[in-house]
């Protein structure tokens, strides 16, 4: 029997530049390197024979040396052997992240599987068809060669791809690097390694996505795990478990809010760790005044105890009625502008209505910070 760890995506070097980058930014890049010290233990503890990373390891082939270090020192709790496979971010170029490794004093084994050629591990039981990619995008699919590569009968023959398998992912991820869907079976694999895919995916028994052990954005594609693989002999049907690595929680929350604002605090409240929790927080409905101000307020509660919170809130609507108003305490030719702020809002058609309704917002709030309007 054969163990071993199917991994891929890592992004090694992934800038978040749309966070702080004293903050979030530099705690997401640096939780990738924990996220593969994560997978160095599992494979040690689980007694695996090897690691399998499908590609896309690093971020890009401009990573820096100190990133690669880190990648390197992460990986120590596991010996090895370590087979890595270019991606489409860490192509096998003439100059790569893969020939700079040679100035690096790794402390596991590490196999860098950047040619088209079968690999032997576990002392000749198992055997790896890797298919590298020499640049970020091939027409080809360069798994062709697995169906005709000559292996021990006796060996556990394991395909090793980055890309998209035809028919089986959305039509945007297969713009290129195609996958046959059906390689595993022309091959004679008794299982097919894939990466590209962020998620984990099981495409057919043998041919599955391990996705990225550390989710990098808002998925709906369950990223945050690595394969763990048993295969009995050359042609049983492998054992996958499905071992959760993330640390950071990525979520898309939407919400509709129509009179009450305490639907926030339910929906976020139910999180179990919202400091290591990245929402991505939609808000449609309607509030009064009065409920908006509150919203806001627990919003920005909210903002504080979550690790990032981005706010969509353009569906949400202001509805003031006429408590809002009195509490607005205003008389004369400023109580008449409120009053023609409130039409506006009030109306679809008129291209004033968003600028009226936070003008109006703006007013009630300014009135509370002055004291003016009771609770």
């Amino acid at each position: 029997m054969i163990r071993f760890l199917h991994t891929a995506d890592w992004q090694i070097g992934k800038p978040f530049g749309g966070f702080a980058a004293e903050r979030q930014g530099g705690e997401l890049h640096g939780e990738r390197f924990r996220a593969v010290a994560r997978l160095a233990a599992i494979a040690r503890d689980r007694a695996c024979a090897f690691v399998l990373v499908a590609g896309d390891a690093f971020d890009s082939n401009t990573i820096s040396d100190r990133d690669i270090q880190r990648t390197l020192d992460a990986m120590a709790a596991f010996p090895g052997p370590w087979v890595l496979l270019p991606g489409n971010h860490d192509a096998a170029l003439s100059v790569s992240v893969w020939t700079r490794l040679a100035r690096f004093e790794p402390k596991t084994v590490l196999i860098v599987a950047d040619r088209p050629e079968p690999i032997e591990l576990a002392g000749g039981a198992a055997v790896v068809l890797p298919a590298p990619l020499t640049r970020r995008h091939e027409g080809a699919d360069l798994t062709t060669w697995f169906d005709h590569a000559e292996t021990d009968p006796r060996a556990v023959r394991i395909g090793l791809a980055h890309g998209s398998v035809a028919n089986r992912l959305p039509e945007k991820a297969e713009s290129g690097n195609p996958i046959a869907d059906d390689r595993a079976g022309r091959a004679r694999l008794d299982y097919l390694a894939l990466g590209d895919w962020h998620g984990f995916l099981k495409i057919a028994d043998r041919t599955v996505y391990a996705g990225t052990p550390e989710p990098d954005r808002y998925p709906a594609n369950e990223p945050g795990f690595v394969a763990l693989v048993e295969i009995d002999a050359p042609g049983a049907v492998p054992r996958i478990e499905r071992v959760p690595t993330a640390h950071f929680d990525w979520r898309s929350i939407r919400l509709d809010i129509h009179g009450d604002a305490a639907v926030l605090d339910e929906a976020l409240g139910a999180l179990p760790r919202p400091g290591d929790t990245l929402v991505d927080l939609t808000l449609a409905g309607s509030l009064s005044l009065r409920e908006r101000a509150a919203l806001d307020g627990r919003i920005e509660v909210w903002r504080a105890r979550l690790f990032d919170l981005r706010l969509r809130d353009a569906g949400l609507v202001d509805e003031p009625d006429e408590e809002d108003l009195d509490r607005i305490d205003v008389a004369g030719f400023v109580r008449t502008a409120i009053e023609r702020l409130r039409a506006k809002a009030a109306d679809p058609a008129d291209p004033e209505r968003e600028a009226a309704a936070l003008a109006l917002r703006m007013a009630y709030v300014e009135h509370a910070r002055l004291g003016q309007i009771e609770g």
